[in-house]
């Protein structure tokens, strides 16, 4: 999903200690701005929340579910989630911000949370596999799709013009938590009912996999609350809060012929888009450039995907792969805006090969035989991670260290290049194009999804659930595609890459 990240203070403000005092002050001063706020923002912030916590929670038990509950091997998993799944809800995303303009913010959120709660309902009870895919897994794209541009839209609609910077960086942060709850989640329910469990509930048996959807349903439901309680076209202003009656489009037509009206309008819209960017040059130049960073998010997309079934194989049941993955979100919220305050000097462009290299980097240490990592496992490294952080009894596996190891140095580059690539689209935007370059973002996000539809063959034939595994090559397969990026970005930057607005073009 996309975010909206924002700088924080630079470091000449704390070159002295009485400086540095002042810029602490003023760094915390800058949420004062909040006081005040109008209740549909701090709403918003409650429901970006449950519905981050209630999405992560679905997405990495999907390709679990698919072979553990429905029976499909690791190829058809991969290619249910990669090639259809995954890229139909990029392209629903895509269409969604129109329709939430036709429909209005708090019918558009309704509308989302009932469509998820039908969907998680059938995937939590359903045991029959044409049922679950059709009425769970299909329309939970729709749902799903319809959160990110009302979120978008319901931050800057919430907010006055002295807080949106903070509210949208406070989105960002929200964000993070509902990962880190959903991943708390995510292992505690594996751990308790066991990897292949049953929760018997009101005389059924609901597996594991099913229990975390039920679990996800229960935050989709909570979201209702804080929906009830937005004001019918609110609108926060510098003057104050205003009402604007909220109008459909189409309030004449019945619901269903409206919808698939605004649907249809919405996918021309788009199509106008994509046939007044084809007429830029600039256009071609941040398609390649985009093209390019999909390879690193074959990475991102794989640690829903892939790492789970790699984690549980080769760790075994009740792996903390939840709290594994929670280094990425921790560090993250830590690392994006210090990092965006030491670099925000540098061109975007150049952050980018270098946050991607660094990414790309992390991933050759998965690749590395278990055994070079065997003495800091033992050690009081290994001892730290895997009895202090991750709650494990005995011996500590050294892929424990490994993937620690990975996943912090990962996080270091995705705060260097992932805020970027949208600037970067931002910057090289013709004046008044800025929203259309930036839609463009998504592109990266759709090629992960595609390539990572492959990855069911890599973990059947490096990584499988019976007989001998080569994990190592499965993850050098990975680090050889993540650094595609960095190095094409680096050898056709001649080509691809524009001047930056506010920014000597090699600075």
């Amino acid at each position: 999903m996309a975010t909206t990240r924002t700088e924080s203070a630079t470091t000449a403000e704390v070159s002295t200690p009485a400086p540095m005092a002042k810029g602490w002050r003023g760094f915390f001063a800058k949420f004062g701005v909040l006081k005040g706020a109008q209740r549909e923002l701090w709403l918003t912030f409650t429901i970006k929340l449950l519905v981050i916590a209630a999405y992560s929670v679905t997405n990495k038990t999907l390709v679990l579910w698919l072979s553990s509950d429905l029976g499909y091997n690791d190829q058809s998993a991969g290619v249910i989630i990669g090639w259809m799944w995954a890229p139909a809800m990029t392209v629903c995303t895509l269409l969604a911000g129109s329709f939430t303009d036709a429909l209005g913010l708090r019918r558009t959120f309704f509308f989302g949370v009932c469509v998820c709660l039908f969907a998680r309902a059938v995937m939590a009870f359903s045991t029959i596999k044409w049922l679950a895919l059709a009425g769970g897994l299909a329309p939970l794209v729709i749902g799903e799709a319809l959160g990110t541009p009302v979120l978008i839209a319901a931050t800057r609609r919430y907010s006055t013009t002295r807080q949106r910077s903070i509210a949208f960086s406070l989105i960002y942060t929200v964000m993070n938590v509902g990962f880190l709850l959903a991943a708390r989640v995510y292992d505690y329910v594996r751990q308790h009912l066991g990897e292949h469990g049953h929760l018997n509930l009101f005389g059924e048996q609901i597996s594991t996999y099913r229990a975390l959807f039920l679990v996800s349903l229960i935050f989709e439901l909570t979201i209702l609350v804080p929906i009830f309680f937005l004001r019918a076209g609110a609108e926060a202003t510098d003057e104050g809060v205003r009402f604007t009656p909220e109008r459909a489009r189409r309030a004449g037509a019945n619901f269903i012929t409206g919808a698939l009206a605004m649907v249809r309008e919405s996918a021309l819209e788009t199509v106008r888009l994509f046939r007044r960017l084809l007429g830029q040059a600039g256009f071609y130049q941040l398609l390649a450039f985009l093209l390019l960073i999909g390879f690193l998010k074959v990475i991102v997309m794989q640690m829903d995907y892939v790492f789970p079934k790699f984690g549980i194989r080769e760790l075994g049941d009740g792996a903390p792969i939840g709290q594994l993955l929670s280094i990425n979100y921790i560090l993250t919220i830590l690392f994006v805006p210090t990092i965006g305050a030491l670099t925000q000097r540098f061109a975007a462009y150049r952050m980018v090969i270098i946050g991607g290299a660094i990414c790309a980097t992390s991933v050759f240490i998965m690749a590395l035989p278990t055994s070079w990592f065997q003495g800091m496992a033992d050690g009081p490294v290994g001892q730290w991670i895997g009895h202090g952080y991750l709650g494990v009894t005995g011996a500590i596996h050294p892929y424990y260290v490994m993937i620690a190891i990975y996943i912090t140095l990962f996080s270091v580059g995705e705060a260097f290049y992932s805020p970027r690539v949208y600037e970067y689209a931002a910057a090289i935007a013709p004046k008044g194009q800025e929203a259309s370059y930036g839609a463009l973002s998504y592109i990266p996000f759709l090629l992960g999804k595609l390539l990572i539809g492959g990855a069911g063959w890599l973990l059947a034939i490096f990584c499988p659930a019976v007989g001998p595994r080569h994990s190592g090559t499965m993850w050098l397969i990975f680090a050889l595609s993540a650094t595609i990026a960095p190095v094409g970005l680096l050898i056709f930057r001649r080509y691809i890459r524009v001047p930056e607005a506010g920014r000597e073009q090699f600075a």
